[in-house]
């Protein structure tokens, strides 16, 4: 229902029109109850300001956004200055959207299309659930960096996406580890389900242990909850404290150092008391100590893939492609044999 005004979305969610335009306009100025009722009805009914008529006399702007999910992910800072680059050499110029990591990238991404009319779009970090109507609301191409609709409807054809695979690339982790000599392997995740990259990458680890005959255990899982640093040093402490292990897989680089610290802290030494593998492969975890055994995704080759596959598609000479890209095990001293 993208034809509703402001005034609709101000009856709908019982607050005043001047309230409405505060919330979308992010003025501080608001209670959260309103800003919370407001946010609500427009997701609800999936509302895309029009903002002013000025915009409708600007010409075809040449513009691409790279709307970021997730602006603490310190994995997301190379892609985005590779993508910049690649994006200016094609001719194009670059306009830079931040969210947080529980924010809608499609109601952003619509609002900036109608406000700067975009040629195009990069998603960095997303969902992996859309749906035919999710998207209906953009009418430009788009590219799913770091992501792909693993668990949505949307059909292959209506979108492109860069990405690893998720799911192979745990295995591949925990695989080491088993092949180390490792059987109680702790797993650090975000979350058990949810339809997103957390759910793969478990995934990924049960098949592992599967495949390897080594009974699964509940007890060795610890979900944080989220990604940040501070809910994976809480999550560690839990896991650590409740049962015993050789070795951990955190599904992310930043979260095998929160883990790193919590085991420092407690005077546990890595890797003589715990083994600890990731996947990102972060410029920071080549100056841990000890330096962290990552999983390194090929960030520039994946930045760079998104803007060739975009432009093509611009340019009318493409079509939308799908392409996962292979880590590359980047050998620091954070895993022994035992």
């Amino acid at each position: 229902m993208t034809h509703l005004t402001i005034k609709d979305i101000a009856k709908l969610s019982g607050t005043s029109v001047s309230t409405v335009s505060r919330v979308l306009n992010n003025h501080p100025d608001v209670s959260e109850k309103a800003r919370a009722q407001v946010m609500e009805t427009v997701e609800q009914y999936r509302y895309v300001p029009n903002n002013s008529a000025r915009n409708l006399v600007i010409r075809e702007s040449d513009t691409i956004a790279v709307v970021v999910r997730g602006i603490a992910n310190p994995f997301f800072t190379r892609i985005i200055k590779t993508i910049e680059r690649a994006i200016y050499s094609e001719g194009y110029s670059m306009s830079l959207h931040q969210i947080g990591s529980s924010d809608d990238e499609l109601m952003t991404a619509a609002m900036v299309e109608r406000e700067k009319r975009l040629k195009g779009i990069i998603f960095l970090g997303g969902r992996f659930n859309y749906s035919p109507e999710d998207v209906a609301m953009l009418r430009i191409p788009f590219v799913c960096c770091t992501y792909s609709n693993t668990f949505g409807a949307l059909e292959r054809d209506r979108f492109s996406s860069v990405a690893i695979d998720d799911k192979r690339e745990a295995y591949r982790a925990v695989r080491l580890l088993l092949e180390r000599g490792h059987r109680r392997i702790a797993a650090l995740i975000e979350a058990e389900d949810g339809d997103s990259i957390s759910q793969l990458r478990y995934e990924g680890y049960q098949e592992a242990l599967a495949d390897a005959g080594v009974p699964f255990d509940p007890e060795l899982v610890e979900a944080a909850g989220s990604f940040e640093m501070e809910d994976a040093y809480s999550a560690m402490a839990r896991l650590q404290e409740r049962t015993r292990f050789t070795a951990l897989f955190a599904i992310s680089d930043a979260m095998a150092m929160a883990a790193m610290k919590l085991l420092f802290d407690r005077r546990l030494r890595v890797p003589e008391d715990c083994s600890l593998i990731a996947i990102d492969g972060i410029e920071l975890t080549n100056y841990c100590v000890p330096t962290l055994t990552t999983l390194e995704q090929p960030a520039d080759e994946m930045a760079l893939a998104c803007v060739k596959i975009l432009v093509s598609l611009l340019r009318g000479d493409g079509k939308n492609r799908h392409v996962f890209m292979e880590t590359r095990l980047r050998e620091g001293a954070s895993v022994r044999s035992v």
